[in-house]
């Protein structure tokens, strides 16, 4: 085919044509962020979260209430603007060939929709080095309370695992979204990058961010993925108590791991006899999670 002028309609069918591609590639993606985060919905650039680190509790009415305080630290998550782009030549478009632009961006609506799930995990990755609301790192074996300190690290030297508790309204991490990723063209023939470079360039752009909830409801070991490591980690966050010495009831209800691990995930969550061949006592007692973005 000769080349062709671009008229307004037919960049507008090439632009439908490239949007149903990237749109097409959200199909193929199971989010996973959605088990271990609660979506905070956000109306600006910085979102404070000070009332985390106060576990409200109900009492018996004796004389005036006691009002529980929630303003307790300061804490924020401010937004990231994040965006892919690509470029199409305009001899391409002129000539009709595009099919080759097709699979790049659907491959485009992919990445873009796995996108919460790799800032969301590699959050929980990085919770070692990552301070929460209470100044400590996420993970770490003296955060502050009631005078003393407790762990939800549990060391070691191998990949890491993440026993969680997902069972409440604010899950263990919060992934903010302020701005929906959108497909978005820089297609008009005036363009600088039409005009100089004769390059039509399309993308996608949103903002969000993640970040911590309550660290008592994850915790983290690189010991060995076996029923000791297990029971070891239940044990500390099943022990957990809030500044008033109140148990609070924190349980392991979803084992986060990587593709390393999946076999000793399965062995100590799933599988109906344990090592010894006797009966697996922690069979049922969380779901397995595996997630690629973790090894």
């Amino acid at each position: 085919m000769t080349g062709a002028p671009l008229t307004a309609q037919r960049i507008s069918d090439i632009n439908t044509g490239f949007k149903t591609s990237f749109r097409g590639g959200f199909a193929g993606v199971t989010p996973q962020w959605a088990e271990v985060a609660t979506r905070v919905p956000s109306n600006a650039r910085t979102e404070k979260y000070s009332w985390l680190g106060a576990w409200p509790r109900i009492r018996e009415w004796l004389g005036d209430r006691v009002v529980n305080e929630l303003m307790g630290h300061e804490y924020s998550i401010t937004n990231k603007r994040f965006e892919g782009t690509v470029k199409v030549n305009g001899d391409d478009m002129r000539d009709d060939q595009l099919g080759i632009y097709g699979p790049m961006f659907e491959e485009q609506g992919r990445a873009t929709a796995a996108f919460p799930d790799e800032l969301v995990f590699a959050m929980l990755a990085a919770g070692a080095a990552t301070k929460c609301y209470d100044g400590q790192y996420f993970f770490d074996t003296d955060h502050p309370v009631a005078g003393g300190t407790a762990s939800n690290h549990g060391g070691g030297a191998g990949p890491a695992w993440f026993l969680l508790d997902t069972s409440r309204a604010l899950k263990p991490l919060i992934f903010q979204d302020r701005e929906a990723f959108d497909f978005v063209a820089l297609d008009n023939p005036n363009d600088p990058t039409v005009f100089f470079k004769n390059e039509f360039v399309y993308g996608t752009t949103g903002r969000c961010n993640a970040g911590y909830g309550f660290w008592q409801m994850a915790y983290m070991s690189k010991q060995d993925l076996n029923p000791a490591g297990y029971k070891a980690a239940r044990s500390a966050m099943g022990g957990l108590k809030d500044d008033t010495g109140r148990p609070l009831g924190i349980r392991g209800t979803l084992l986060v791991h990587g593709p390393s691990l999946e076999g000793d995930a399965l062995q100590t969550l799933v599988a109906e006899t344990n090592a010894g061949g006797g009966k697996n006592i922690w069979a049922g007692t969380a779901k397995p999670l595996l997630v690629p973005w973790l090894d």
